[in-house]
Order: C-alpha cells, then sequence, then structure tokens
C-alpha cells in the first residue's frame, strides 16, 4: 500500500502535463482546424467524447500523410509507434482536443441560431 501515493502522483502530474502538452499540439494551425471543424460537426454534448477521438486520430494521421501529401516524402509510420511516449502524447493531445473542442462549441452555441422556430 505505501506505492498508492507514488501512482497516485503519477496520475496527477500525467494529467497536468498532459493538458500543456495536448495544448501545445492543439494550438498549432493543423489544431485549431481540426478543433473548429468538430465543433461545427458536433451535433450536442453528448458526442464529445466520440467526436475528440475523432479529432485526435485525424490529428495523428495527418502527422503522417502531410509530409507524404506536401514534399513527396516516403511514408513512415511514427518511429516511436510502440513506445509508451507516443502514446502518451497521443492521450495528452486527446486531452487537449477535449477541452479546445469544448469551448469552440460552447461559443458556436451561443453564436449559432437554434433553428426553425424563430417565429
Amino acid at each position: 500500500m505505501h506505492d498508492f501515493p507514488y501512482y497516485l502522483h503519477e496520475i496527477i502530474d500525467f494529467f497536468r502535463t498532459g493538458f500543456r502538452e495536448g495544448f501545445d499540439h492543439v494550438n498549432a494551425v493543423l489544431g485549431i482546424i481540426i478543433a473548429v471543424v468538430a465543433a461545427f460537426v458536433m451535433p450536442s454534448w453528448r458526442r464529445i467524447w466520440a467526436i475528440t477521438l475523432g479529432a485526435t486520430v485525424v490529428h495523428l494521421i495527418a502527422e503522417v500523410m502531410l509530409p507524404v501529401l506536401a514534399d513527396h516524402a516516403s511514408f513512415r509510420l511514427p518511429p516511436d509507434l510502440l513506445m509508451l511516449s507516443y502514446w502518451r502524447a497521443a492521450i495528452a493531445l486527446y486531452l487537449g482536443y477535449l477541452v479546445v473542442i469544448a469551448v469552440f462549441f460552447f461559443v458556436k452555441t451561443l453564436i449559432m441560431p437554434r433553428g426553425g422556430s424563430s417565429h
């Protein structure tokens, strides 16, 4: 039971640094574009988890495919794909997208009209 505080500290530290790393990736142009599109197509708050997962997958695929499409580079999987650091970065990216998409969707619900019941 003496390991519990250690693991609890590791989990809290992961979330603290995860949000920071996730925001660093999402705040780039690619991340902002993906987050805006994801917030625009999100129908309700109940779908935020699935939309955020989709945005994260799109971001990870785009990081691999953009050099192939833009620079005619050869297709290569990320070198650290099977390492824990890659998946920690992917989870941090998910957390960053979760917050940014939630903010954009909140702004969308304030700005965009509800529909045809304006009579």
